[in-house]
């Protein structure tokens, strides 16, 4: 994205939140996506993910007087874009997509096109500077790097699909926002919290809550 100017940006709302460096599988059915995750993918262009605040990710009708026909959708206004890294096609009207998160972005500006398609102006936000892990956090690096060792046996074991790992290489363990954004993959926080989480500019503050989150549900030291 061209940092100077806003992208016209094709987006698609979700109940849940994309984290730069996060893998996102999709299936896709609906028209108004077809056809632009379709064309993003031919370009090598990314898509917006943006997390809902209001209504569900599939359109669903409403009667009620004065709407268009469509229950009302909102989102928040801090999204990532996804890159496609692999599109299948297992039957027509059907996509199987895998995504990477890549940027954070601001949405500036949208507007509902046809087939309920959102487009958006944005601006991107910077990446997360490059900051070590305090010692006094050191204690969130270990515990996920345990997890990664506990996945990485089960899948040895056969109890696994590698392709469903949740944390795949580069790692990245002593970098506050690379290790904040695994956690948040994987947390079972609800979205709210997450796109708190998402919107911070701060890795280390955002790793400071992610620790807070870890030893409130004793995952500190039982991973």
């Amino acid at each position: 994205m061209d940092d100077s100017s806003p992208e016209r940006l094709p987006l698609f709302p979700l109940g849940s939140v994309l984290f730069p460096g996060g893998h996102l599988p999709l299936q896709i059915f609906e028209v108004r996506y077809l056809d632009m995750i379709a064309r993003r993918h031919r370009a090598g262009q990314p898509f917006g993910v943006v997390c809902l605040s209001e209504g569900s990710e599939v359109r669903r009708r409403d009667a009620t007087p004065g709407s268009d026909g469509f229950a009302a959708e909102a989102f928040h206004p801090i999204g990532t874009l996804a890159r496609i890294d692999d599109l299948q096609r297992p039957h027509p009207g059907l996509l199987r997509v895998r995504c990477t998160g890549t940027q954070r972005f601001r949405v500036q500006a949208s507007q509902r096109g046809p087939y309920g398609l959102w487009l958006a102006d944005v601006t991107p936000l910077a990446d997360d500077a490059a900051v070590p892990v305090p010692d006094d956090l050191a204690f969130a690096r270990d515990a996920l790097q345990r997890l990664v060792r506990r996945i990485d046996a089960s899948i040895d074991a056969g109890a696994g699909d590698a392709i469903e790992r949740p944390i795949l290489e580069p790692y990245r363990w002593n970098d506050c926002g690379w290790l904040a954004n695994r956690w948040c993959d994987v947390l079972p926080l609800d979205a709210p919290a997450k796109q708190r989480l998402l919107a911070l500019d701060s890795p280390v503050l955002r790793l400071e809550l992610v620790a807070d989150a870890l030893v409130q549900m004793g995952i500190d030291t039982a991973v």
